[in-house]
């Protein structure tokens, strides 16, 4: 049996960009030629795309970490490195992407278009484009730029316009055989569905809609019980839900008890599922008597709903079971799509947070993440760069912050893992 797979976690990162190039023109007869290092290229993005071929997550249970190319680093003579190629995903129509740490909406792959998730880094620039009047042989480039990296959440939500709600065993997996070409498998025992199984219905020559079938409901399925949040999840973008009772109570059920019963679990779930328009088909009228029917039309209708009596299995009244749910899909709204999430912005005074303690050995031990690029742009050699990193490090307020911890000249800081004197 495929297995079906509704949801996974996989890691992705971009590539990071090449790095600048330090490099001087060299050339017979040429004295002096100037700098000439070319800048890195991109690192790859990481781009997702709809698969209509897929409708399991089944393979990110078994790959979870995707990561894209880095771009390669600048030459001489001003040559830029090569940007390297996009790392494309293929999910099934329907999957939302949210970020793994803060819930948000990242992306919702319902469209044709290709979505860029993770950002490759900038190539670094070449050692040409520091060049001044004062300072003729920088010695110095830029580093590449990481890639952006997440930890993502898949979430298949199916895009069906229909979906047949119901206990096990009421008969939905027949209606969509009967009404559709899908081919599920249909037996006499509970949860035959275990995987969703869509059906294209046309009701004219060129229009049609998409119904699902999804596994079976049982009582506490809000709360997880059974194959509750999977047949949940997927009902969440449905425009119309079709109610399937057993209206001959043949396996000693209540279909009214069953009705308050599911809607109670929809509502549990999701207010606005709770609010969805609903019409209910009243399945296995073939084997019911009347009275059993008529008790049932009575509270639905009592209730403003449509109602229809069928026999699925006989294939009887479900003509005008489709055509009501096609009048009524050109009534509703699209199939909801969910909005990508802005990126919660960062407070300034995080973004140069640092932190400084002195270890046993008498080292001020300086931990300052946004230093980390800084650090590797730093040439110890060459005194413009170790200029520009001392301008940084009075900026940021570490060194403030050195001297009132009592620093004094000829004490070893450490950066990062950078370790210099420290000069007053």
């Amino acid at each position: 049996m495929s297995m079906f797979v509704d949801q996974a976690r996989i890691h992705i990162e971009a590539g990071r960009g090449g790095d600048g190039c330090v490099s001087f023109h060299r050339e017979k007869y040429v004295a002096a030629g100037g700098p000439d290092g070319g800048d890195g290229g991109k690192g790859g993005n990481i781009v997702f795309v709809a698969d209509d071929h897929d409708s399991s997550l089944i393979s990110f249970r078994y790959k979870r970490k995707y990561v894209a190319e880095n771009g390669q680093n600048g030459a001489a003579k001003r040559c830029t490195g090569k940007s390297a190629p996009d790392l494309v995903i293929k999910v099934p129509r329907g999957t939302v992407i949210r970020e793994a740490e803060t819930n948000r909406v990242m992306a919702d792959i319902s469209g044709d278009e290709p979505v860029i998730l993770a950002k490759g880094g900038r190539g670094g620039k070449g050692n040409q484009h520091f060049a001044t009047s004062t300072r003729q042989v920088p010695r110095f480039a830029k580093p590449g730029y990481e890639g952006e990296k997440f930890d993502v959440i898949l979430e298949l939500k199916l895009l069906a316009d229909v979906g047949l709600v119901g206990f096990p065993n009421v008969g939905k997996s027949t209606l969509i055989s009967v009404v559709s070409a899908a081919k599920p498998k249909i037996a006499n025992y509970h949860f035959t569905t275990l995987e969703p199984v869509l059906g294209v219905v046309k009701f004219d020559d060129e229009r049609s809609f998409v119904m699902a079938d999804i596994p079976g409901l049982i009582e506490g399925a809000a709360a997880g019980a059974g194959l509750g949040h999977a047949f949940l999840r997927h009902v969440e973008r449905c425009r119309l839900i079709v109610h399937v009772l057993d209206v001959s109570g043949c396996e000693d059920r209540d279909p009214i008890e069953d009705f308050e019963k599911i809607n109670k679990e929809l509502h549990d779930f999701s207010e606005d599922l709770s609010q969805c328009p609903q019409i209910v088909a009243a399945n296995k009228s073939d084997i019911a008597s009347e009275e059993q029917i008529e008790r049932l039309r009575s509270y639905i209708t009592e209730k403003g709903m449509p109602f229809f009596v069928i026999s699925a299995a006989a294939a009887q009244g479900t003509k005008p079971l489709i055509d009501e749910i096609a009048k009524t899909l050109e009534t509703l709204p699209p199939v909801k799509r969910f909005e990508a999430e802005a990126v919660p912005e960062p407070l300034p005074e995080d973004s140069k947070r640092f932190e400084i303690v002195v270890d046993e050995n008498g080292v001020y031990q300086v931990d300052a993440p946004f230093m980390e690029p800084i650090m590797r742009t730093i040439n110890p050699d060459d005194w413009s760069s170790l200029q520009y990193f001392e301008r940084v490090l009075r900026s940021s307020g570490i060194i403030d912050k050195l001297e009132q911890m009592g620093a004094k000249e000829g004490v070893t800081v450490s950066i990062n893992g950078y370790e210099f004197d420290y000069v007053d």
